[in-house]
């Protein structure tokens, strides 16, 4: 979702682009590359802000942000083309902020290939090996080019010169380009952005393998939450210049800690719905009954001793369904989507417009009235803004009977404990 999309989100249930600040992840060892209290500005904008994050020495870690997010300028600072202006970096426990792009041994691999358009494909590869200071062998040049193309599935372009490639053939060039030199690091800046969807899933794919047959770690920065959710080991949320969450996909998508890290994944977006708690229910601003406050509390943490009166219940649309019962309130459905194996619908329901996707066999019309029922285990509650934080818990509240999840230590990393900052939309894109 781009940002100006999340902004209009969270501005139709009244709430500003709020996050978690730079919340670190533990490892059992030493990361191999450290970012702390990096902060960069050009000028009056602010593209990075405090930004801590680790990377294990055999992991694909993947920035995910919208457009001005600051993940172009992370990358640039962590390769050494941007010097932060606070915080330092470091990579196999050595300070490498001081360094030179070349003394870092950095690969970074570009949204639009970099290619030289009349240079053959052997001539782009060979180029950075050739390189002064580089005094590779030619012999060893040309091993490297061939098992590069030999793994790349580009053997047979070799003599071809660049401008004759297809945008596919054109990124595996410059991925290729990056893999002979053997870098301590990759770093890949939205390289399958300019591709076609179908192709772009058959470079998800090879990306995670190749990495993992380098055995290299790799920061690969993007806003499709797609290339997200099936590439990343751990998943970082960046928003305006700040990191909000990190975790395993898994752990962002089911358990956001505000509502910014929420929009960032799934599609169609998460339902977010006011709610007030009354006489035992959770109520929308209709005053539509929407669950038991019973039914989403634990025996020792309850939602009616524990959390505030107001807030915004978070509902994904595959956890809503029609089997609501003749008693719960009903939903007009406004259209319907037929998607492959799923079907979306758009419900007039609790006062507000709601997504709800269920399986293909599924077939309500548009005008059809309907009962939805919220799954109670896979809601989250996002307290009010500028609400203080529970003591011994970690905001938002994750309404699932026993809150095992809620209070499970191997959490710690990826939820921050402070309250959430208030961000403001910038006037631009950041660099």
């Amino acid at each position: 979702m781009s940002g100006s999309a999340v902004r209009d989100a969270l501005d139709t249930v009244g709430l500003s682009t709020a996050g978690a600040p730079s919340p670190r992840a533990s490892s059992g060892s030493a990361p191999f590359f450290s970012v702390r209290g990096v902060s960069k500005r050009f000028g009056a904008v602010r593209a990075l802000e405090h930004v801590d994050l680790d990377l294990g020495s055999d992991e694909l870690l993947v920035v995910l942000g919208p457009t001005g997010a600051g993940k172009t300028t992370l990358l640039r600072t962590i390769a050494g083309l941007e010097r932060p202006d606070t915080g330092s970096l470091r990579m196999r426990g050595g300070e490498i902020t001081g360094l030179s792009p070349a003394e870092r041994d950095v690969a970074l691999v570009f949204q639009n290939f970099s290619l030289y358009p009349r240079w053959t494909v052997r001539k782009n590869l060979e180029f950075p090996l050739r390189a002064p200071g580089r005094n590779v062998p030619p012999a060893e040049i040309q091993r490297r080019i061939e098992w590069a193309a030999e793994l790349l599935n580009i053997t047979r372009y070799l003599d071809r010169e660049a401008s004759r490639l297809s945008g596919g053939e054109m990124q595996r060039v410059a991925i290729g380009r990056a893999i002979v030199r053997r870098p301590k690091l990759f770093l890949m800046d939205e390289p399958l952005t300019n591709l076609d969807a179908k192709l772009r899933e058959v470079l998800r794919v090879e990306l995670v393998q190749l990495r993992r047959e380098l055995q290299t770690p790799m920061i690969f920065v993007t806003h499709d939450q797609a290339e997200a959710l099936s590439m990343a080991d751990r998943v970082v949320v960046l928003a305006e210049g700040r990191v909000l969450q990190v975790g395993t996909p898994r752990e962002i998508y089911e358990r956001p800690v505000s509502p910014v890290v929420a929009l960032q994944l799934g599609q169609p977006a998460i339902n977010l719905l006011r709610v007030r708690r009354e006489g035992g229910q959770w109520l929308s601003t209709d005053g539509t009954p929407l669950l038991a406050v019973a039914d989403t509390g634990s025996a020792d943490t309850s939602p009616a001793d524990t959390s505030p009166a107001e807030g915004l219940l978070g509902v994904r649309p595959e956890h809503l369904s029609l089997d609501g019962g003749s008693l719960a309130p009903q939903g007009v459905v406004v259209s319907v989507e037929y998607i492959g194996p799923t079907t979306t619908l758009l419900v007039e329901w609790a006062g507000a417009r709601v997504h709800i996707v269920l399986p293909r066999r599924a077939a309500p019309r548009p005008g059809d009235r309907i009962r939805p029922r919220i799954d109670a285990a896979r809601a989250v509650f996002f307290p009010p803004e500028g609400a203080p934080r529970l003591p011994g818990s970690a905001e938002p509240t994750f309404l699932d009977r026993g809150s095992a999840r809620r209070s499970d230590p191997s959490h710690a990393s990826s939820l921050s404990s402070a309250a959430h900052p208030t961000f403001h939309p910038p006037t631009k894109d950041m660099p």
